[in-house]
């Protein structure tokens, strides 16, 4: 299954970033290494990932945003 590319390139570079910082975030702070919490965010960090490398952001499809 193929999906459109809905995410502008400048955005995907964001998501990929802010993704990376929060799995160091969630999984190396003090106060959230180790824990649920901490493991969470690190989840939310490879989601955004993966939707910045993909280009393919289910929540943006189903709202209908498109690229220009």
């Amino acid at each position: 299954m193929l999906f459109r590319k809905n995410l502008p390139i400048w955005e995907r570079v964001l998501r990929s970033a802010a993704g990376l910082l929060l799995i160091a975030g969630g999984l190396l702070a003090s106060g959230l290494a180790g824990t649920a919490a901490g493991y969470i965010v690190a989840a939310a960090g490879v989601m955004a990932v993966l939707t910045g490398f993909v280009g393919y952001c289910p929540a943006c499809a189903v709202v209908g945003r498109r690229p220009r």
